[in-house]
């Protein structure tokens, strides 16, 4: 069964690594490999700032400020700092807008970074390539919240059945898998295309 709708994630599938630019930052920063991600996701502070920062229950001005206690660094524009080693992913915004112009529904499912002082979806131009977007402090929800999951079907005005879910986080893909969305953990952009022109039944990159 070939699908006519494309559900992609942000960090991680449009862009390049986030664990490589968190890598970045510790190395700026003069820290062991692991210091940002461990700050974010283990620590238990940290890891329910990150999450009320995602559902929106909380500015970025306040995320980075919480942060910066926990990591004993500057709160001014943290995030900005940290995904300055971020950067967009030609193959995939490519490879999504061949998708497109052959028919497909694209949409992008983000988890929210919130968007002041720092902005990380500027120059991606959502209104202008993608159908529908979805970002998750709107709704104060966060993948892997389920409930989610069935915003963005509608959004995307598609069956699960009749749509492909990109996410580079393997704990987002259940919550899709349940409502019967074919999903892809995205690893290389070559390998995630691949995938994805397998299940759309097309051929998304120049062939040379």
């Amino acid at each position: 069964m070939t699908r006519h709708g494309l559900i992609l994630d942000f960090g991680g599938v449009l862009t390049t690594s986030v664990p490589a630019c968190a890598a970045w930052f510790d190395a700026q920063q003069g820290w062991p490999v692991g210091t940002f991600l461990n700050a974010i996701a283990v620590d238990p502070v940290g890891r329910d700032l990150y999450a009320d920062l995602e559902r929106g229950a909380i500015t970025q001005t306040e995320w980075n400020e919480g942060t910066a206690a926990i990591l004993g660094t500057n709160p001014l524009n943290l995030l900005g700092r940290v995904l300055a080693g971020l950067h967009p992913e030609p193959m995939m915004i490519d490879a999504a807008q061949a998708a497109r112009r052959a028919g497909v529904r694209v949409g992008i499912f983000s988890n929210s970074l919130g968007s002041n002082p720092y902005d990380p979806y500027a120059g991606y131009q959502f209104d202008e390539f993608y159908d529908a977007v979805l970002i998750s402090e709107h709704y104060g929800m966060r993948k892997p919240d389920p409930e989610i999951y069935s915003i963005m079907l509608g959004l995307m005005g598609l069956p699960a059945e009749d749509c492909v879910f990109v996410d580079d986080t393997a704990r987002n893909l259940p919550p899709a898998e349940a409502l019967g969305i074919t999903t892809v953990l995205a690893a290389t952009p070559d390998d995630t295309i691949q995938q994805v022109e397998a299940f759309l039944g097309l051929t998304l990159r120049e062939q040379v």
